[in-house]
């Protein structure tokens, strides 16, 4: 049974459902795909005995780093301004490189709802006895990541939008190549003919929809930080919130 061994966990919060999750075990094989509210996922990660999780949003609000390097003059002139300063700097790092990310505001109130829920689940987790990566051997572990930045980091900068059925085909095509024992994509066109084409008829059941991409894809990414972690890259301060992503070495821009 995979709940004796570590479990890498991914978890998006950006879709229709308050949480989305993946598990994948030691070789990569999907142990589960689902969704549902903040009592569910927990019952789920509270019964593993070993578990890294990667979760798609920021555990705190801004610290307020990139606001006190730009008043010190550390930040390049016309890079950001003080009025823009509202992020977190690992969210300044993605943007110098052409990645557009959601900036994180410095108090709660003016947060988005997915990310106060974020913020809820990183407290939960902390009270299950979940510690920051890494760690060493600590069994339960907790890190940020930003599947949108880290499917562009793999693409080199080449992503299809997830609201395409072509977008969704290049996330699952990607994540199959990296060794995930997931439906291959690319069966979807095995199972089109001229007939089922006519009628409207496409083979979507092999595709797995943005947000279960997204949660495989931070799935992936809290197995290679746990198992390879010079294949991954982080951005950011570490008491504010630093971002892992699943490439050896970023570009300076995308």
């Amino acid at each position: 049974m995979f709940f004796n061994q570590r479990a890498y966990i991914g978890i998006d919060l950006t879709g229709k459902k308050a949480f989305t999750y993946a598990a994948l075990d030691e070789n990569l094989k999907l142990l589960a795909l689902s969704g549902g509210e903040m009592d569910d996922l927990l019952a789920f990660i509270g019964g593993l005995p070993s578990a890294v999780v990667a979760i798609n949003a920021p555990a705190r609000p801004n610290q307020g780093c990139v606001r006190a390097l730009l008043e010190a003059g550390s930040l390049e002139k016309g890079k950001v301004s003080l009025r823009g300063a509202e992020m977190r700097m690992a969210e300044y790092e993605l943007r110098q490189r052409g990645i557009k990310v959601a900036a994180t505001p410095s108090h709660p109130r003016n947060c988005p709802s997915w990310m106060r829920s974020g913020f809820a689940l990183y407290e939960k987790l902390t009270g299950l006895g979940f510690v920051p990566y890494p760690n060493g051997d600590a069994p339960h572990q907790i890190l940020e990541t930003h599947p949108q930045a880290a499917f562009i980091a793999m693409t080199e900068g080449g992503l299809l939008s997830a609201s395409t059925l072509e977008g969704r085909l290049q996330r699952q095509t990607i994540l199959y190549d990296e060794g995930l024992d997931i439906r291959d994509g690319m069966a979807f066109f095995e199972e089109v003919t001229r007939h089922k084409l006519r009628q409207g008829i496409l083979p979507f059941e092999h595709l797995y929809d943005s947000t279960q991409l997204d949660a495989l894809l931070a799935a992936y990414t809290a197995w290679l930080a746990a198992t390879k972690p010079k294949s991954t890259s982080v951005l950011g301060d570490g008491d504010e919130g630093q971002v892992y992503l699943p490439v050896a070495k970023l570009k300076s821009k995308y």
